[in-house]
C-alpha cells in the first residue's frame, strides 16, 4: 500500500515496516486480544506497555515522532484485515469492539512507544482509540464525522492544556481516497509584527460539540495562537470553535494572515489500509477534505490515538487553565 501526497513545500517523510515488523505488531495484537479480551482489563494495559517499553530493532527506529518540520511522517505496513474488521460502522458507537481490538491493540503499542496514550472521558465514552468515520446528520458539522463541507485545519483538542503532543491516525477504508490536509507552522512566512501579535494570549479557544453541554464548560481564558518550543515555532490553532472576529483588528489581521500562509503551504495526504500518520500536534495543524458519503459501509474509516509526551513541556501558563472541565484517562498509571 502507499501513501498519495500532494504538497508544493516539502516531500512526505515515509517509513515502511519490514516483513518481520509487520507479523510480530499482528501477532502481539492477536495474542493480546485473544489472552485479556478487552482495553478494560487492566493486565491487557499493562501488557501492551511492557511490551512497548522493551521493543527494539526497526520497530523502535520507526515509530517515534517525525524527523522534519513537516511535523507528520507516514508508517507504512500496519497489519489490517479488512474482512474481519467488517464494514464501516454508521457512528463510532457502533463500532464492533471485539472485532477491533486486534487492530487497537496494535496501535496503542505503537502509541506507547513514543509516549503516554490516553482518551478523553466526555468524548467517545473514554475510549483509549478514537473511530473517525462520516455520521448521518453530521455532514455540515465541523467534527471528524462530517463529510460534505471541508474540515477546517485545526489543532486536535486545540482548547486543552493537556491535548496530545503527537497522535497516530490509522486507516482502516479509504476506498475514495480522501485526503488529510496537513499544514506546518514551520513553513509559514509571517513578519516579526504579526509573529509577536499572535504570541500575545489575546482569545480563546472552545471545546467543539463532540464534548457536551456548552453551558457546563465554565469561563473560557486568553490564550496565545503561537509559542515557542526550543526546536522551533509552534501553533494552537482552531478557527472555527475561536471567537477571533471579537479581537482587536491588529490581532484579527494577523490570524488571517496566519490562515492564509496555512492555506498556501497546505500538503493533501491520502492514508490507504495499513498506513499510519504520526502527526506532531504542536507543529501542524490537520483537516481533511469535502467529500460525498454514502453510509453503506464501504465509506472512510481512520482511528486515532492520542498521544502525551511528558517530556515536552509548554509554555508553563497553560498550567493555570481549566480544560472546561474535560479529563484525560491514560493507558497506564505513571511509573512510580
Amino acid at each position: 500500500m502507499s501513501s498519495a501526497v500532494d504538497s508544493a513545500v516539502r516531500p512526505l517523510e515515509i517509513r515502511t515496516l519490514g516483513t518481520r515488523s509487520r507479523a510480530m505488531l499482528h501477532e502481539l495484537g492477536t495474542t493480546l486480544a485473544a489472552a485479556y479480551g478487552s482495553l478494560s482489563n487492566p493486565r491487557c494495559r499493562q501488557a501492551i506497555s511492557a511490551f512497548a517499553a522493551n521493543m527494539d530493532g526497526e520497530l523502535r527506529e520507526k515509530i517515534r515522532p517525525p524527523a522534519t518540520d513537516s511535523g507528520i511522517c507516514v508508517v507504512r505496513g500496519l497489519f489490517v484485515d479488512e474482512r474481519s474488521l467488517g464494514r464501516t460502522p454508521p457512528i463510532w458507537s457502533a463500532v464492533d469492539e471485539a472485532a477491533s481490538l486486534p487492530t487497537d491493540l496494535q496501535m496503542l503499542l505503537l502509541g506507547s512507544m513514543i509516549g503516554r496514550p490516553f482518551g478523553w472521558r466526555g468524548q467517545q465514552e473514554g475510549r483509549l482509540v478514537n473511530n473517525v468515520m462520516p455520521a448521518r446528520g453530521y455532514e455540515n458539522v465541523q467534527t471528524g464525522a462530517s463529510s460534505s463541507l471541508l474540515l477546517s485545519p485545526h489543532t486536535e483538542d486545540a482548547f486543552h492544556p493537556h491535548r496530545s503532543h503527537v497522535f497516530l491516525l490509522s486507516c482502516i477504508r479509504n476506498v475514495d481516497a480522501v485526503a488529510t490536509t496537513i499544514s506546518s507552522v514551520r513553513d509559514v512566512e509571517l513578519s516579526p509584527a504579526d509573529r509577536e501579535t499572535l504570541l500575545r494570549p489575546t482569545i480563546p479557544i472552545m471545546p467543539d460539540l463532540t464534548y457536551g453541554d456548552m453551558e457546563r464548560w465554565g469561563p473560557a481564558g486568553p490564550i496565545p495562537t503561537l509559542w515557542e518550543r526550543s526546536d522551533g515555532l509552534c501553533l494552537r490553532y482552531d478557527p472555527d470553535f475561536t471567537p477571533w472576529t471579537e479581537a482587536d483588528p491588529e490581532y484579527q489581521a494577523a490570524y488571517r494572515r496566519l490562515s492564509e500562509e496555512l492555506e498556501r503551504v497546505g500538503m493533501r495526504v491520502v492514508l490507504e489500509p495499513g498506513d499510519v500518520a504520526i502527526v506532531d500536534n504542536d507543529v501542524v495543524v490537520h483537516g481533511r477534505v469535502p467529500f460525498t458519503a454514502r453510509f453503506d459501509g464501504t465509506d472512510r474509516w481512520l482511528k486515532r490515538v492520542n498521544i502525551a509526551m511528558p517530556d515536552r513541556p509548554r509554555p508553563v501558563t497553560e498550567l493555570d487553565e481549566n480544560g472546561y472541565g474535560q479529563q484525560v484517562e491514560y493507558l497506564c498509571l505513571e511509573s512510580k
